[in-house]
This record gives structure tokens, sequence and C-alpha cells, in this order.
């Protein structure tokens, strides 16, 4: 085993197969499989063939614990399975803690910088109070994975105010967070304020809201104390709306030139005809849209005309993705509202309760544990 050389004060070979070199079990409540302490490293292991380069066990203590003032408590190197490996059946896997430092760090050229596996606690936990609780880099696999049969994947907390549970950067052209999802979401939401971005928003899919769909900005009268908020206009089909300003000739008429997709985009024209300083008793659309175009008529010479024409969409997407206007509630979501508190129910009786329960469970325990 190369590399630079350090006294020992215990130094164990494992000569056979299933022999360890050194191995440690305290069955004292607190006590301690083994101990290192070391100005680099607290105990390092090396297992072949197989086996354990550090195993301790403990019955209600630690079984390998290594502290360090320079360097890492406890390292492990691996070429081909796992440098440390955690295993727990209600506790902790592999637990961290760093006042300045990563929590558990975990690197790997090919596999998984760190794996922890637990039937019903953590999988892998960790708390930092400057660093980073877990951090995982990885060249080309998963800096940091988390999979869960019954509950949360990763769990993330912040209790730091205006603090962050989960803060991901996208960097050369790369995606902050991605997620899949075969069920109700990829990424689900909640709290007083569940969302908020900060720059372009690219939706390749329906966007449905049951509040008001608005735009918000500083007010033009007053933009340093005030906002000014507008609602959007609906409707049961998907409408595009178009209007324009003409003036017409001589005769009284005028064409309006559309763009040349108009006629490819939408369907079921209706219009409207509204003049401008005078009556136009005989304002009409003389010939309806054909070729990208219609023609107005019946009005005075010079009379300035203000037109609008609304379409409905009939391109490819539209087609294979219509409006369902009336859809009935999923099972597991009847009785249960949108907004129970405008129809005189309790916040309780909300379809978020009803999809994300245990989630909220979850949430609402936190909230306790700060309060």
């Amino acid at each position: 085993m190369g590399g630079p050389v350090f006294n020992r004060s215990v130094e164990g070979v494992a000569a056979g197969t299933k022999v360890y070199g050194v191995r440690g079990r305290s069955d004292r409540e607190n006590g301690v499989g083994v101990l290192g302490l070391g100005s680099f490293f607290g105990v390092s292991g090396r297992g072949e063939n197989g086996l354990a380069g550090v195993n301790g066990e403990s019955v209600n203590g630690w079984g390998v614990r290594g502290v360090s003032d320079k360097s890492e408590g406890v390292m492990g190197f691996s070429n081909s399975r796992s440098g440390v490996k955690g295993q727990s059946n209600s506790g902790s896997g592999v637990r961290g803690f760093s006042d300045s430092h990563d929590g558990v760090s975990g690197q790997s050229n090919s596999g998984v910088g760190v794996s922890g596996v637990s039937d019903s606690g953590d999988g892998v936990h960790g708390f930092a109070n400057s660093g980073s609780g877990v951090g995982g880099r990885s060249p080309s696999g998963i800096g940091v994975r988390g999979e869960s049969d019954t509950n949360a994947g990763v769990h993330a907390i912040s209790n730091r105010i205006a603090g962050v549970g989960v803060r991901a950067w996208g960097l050369n052209d790369s995606t902050g967070v991605a997620a899949f999802s075969h069920g109700t979401a990829g990424i689900w939401l909640g709290g007083f304020s569940a969302g908020e971005f900060w720059g372009a928003v690219n939706i390749n899919g329906n966007l449905t809201t049951s509040g008001t769909k608005s735009f918000k900005i500083d007010h033009p009268l007053d933009p340093s104390n005030k906002y000014l908020c507008h609602s959007s206009v609906e409707s049961p089909d998907m409408k595009n709306v178009y209007d324009g300003v003409v003036v017409l000739d001589a005769k009284g008429e005028a064409v309006v030139v559309l763009a040349a997709w108009f006629e490819a985009l939408n369907k079921e024209f209706r219009y409207q005809l509204t003049p401008i300083s005078a009556p136009g008793p005989n304002l009409h659309i003389a010939e309806e849209i054909k070729n990208q175009r219609f023609k107005i008529a019946g009005g005075s010479p010079g009379m300035k005309v203000c037109w609008q024409v609304t379409g409905i969409r009939q391109d490819a997407w539209a087609q294979a993705n219509p409006l369902v206007v009336e859809q009935d509630k999923l099972a597991n979501e009847r009785d249960f509202y949108l907004h129970p508190e405008a129809h005189g129910y309790p916040a309780q009786k909300s379809i978020v309760e009803a999809r994300y329960a245990e989630e909220l469970r979850q949430f609402r325990e936190e909230q306790q544990k700060i309060t």
C-alpha cells in the first residue's frame, strides 16, 4: 500500500479470506467499536478480495467513529464499489455533521458519489451550519440521487428566514432542476407562496390555473409605491383576437390585409366595426376573410374605422388537444374544492389536501419544529 507512512497505534493485516484487518465491537451503551484519532486519517483500512476495509459493530453506540483535526474523520476508497456504504433499518445509513465544510462528501468517476439505503429512516442525512449538508459531484453520473418507494426521494429543509430548501444552478447551458412524473406532477410546489420565477418560462403543454391569470407591473403613475394588475380575457374556446384601424377611401371602402398564416391558424371568424367621429349606419363587412384579407364598405370617404376579428385555433396541436370545458373530478377529489373557502368550507377541504396529504402532513410537522 503506497503513499505516506504514518505511525499507527493499532495496525491489523488480514491474511486469510473473510478476516478483518481491524474489527471493533462495543456492547456498552454509547460505546465505540473503533475510535481513531489522527492528524490525517482517524482510521484507515483497506480490504481486498471483497472484504471490508474497516468494519465496526455496536449495539447502541457508533460502529465506526473517526475524529480528525485537519482532514476527514472517516475516509473510504474503492476501485469498483462504494467508498463508504451505510445501511440502517431504522436510523441513518450515513450521517455527517460539519460546522464549516461538507457533512458528507462523495465523489465517483462513474458510479454513485454517496449511496445510502434505509428501510424507514434517511438513506443519507446531511446537516451543516454553513457548508453543504450533502454534497455530490460526478463527472459522468449523478451528483446526488434519492429514491424511495413510499416517501420522498430527496427531502430538503431550510430553517433560515428567506432560506432555500433546494438550490440548483444550471451552468453552461444546462438545466438547474429536471423532474419527470408518470403521475400527477413532476414538481409539486406548496405553501403560502408556491412558486416564483425570475426570467422567461417556457411551457410545452397546457397551462391550467384556478385563479386569476393576470399581469403585474410597476404602476405607470407611481412606480415607486404601487403595482398595476390586469386580468386576462377568458373564453371556453381557444380564441385569438386581432384588431386594427383603417381609413376608408373615396368610395367609403377599405381592404384589410392579414398575416399569411391567418387562415391556417384560425377558423369561425367573428367581426366588429366601430366608426370614429361620425355615425356609420351602413358600415358593414362587404367581403369575408378569404386569401388573408377582408373588405369593409358602407362608410363615408375618409372615415376612420376600428375593426376587430376573432378566430378559433385550428392548428395541429389545437385539433389534437381540444379543450374539454366541463370535466368530472377524480374519485379521490370529489367533495374537495379548488377554493373551499369560496364555497363556505374550511381549508381542509382543498383539492391539495386530497392529492398531497402526506406532503402537507410532513410540511406542518416541520413548521411546528421551528415555531
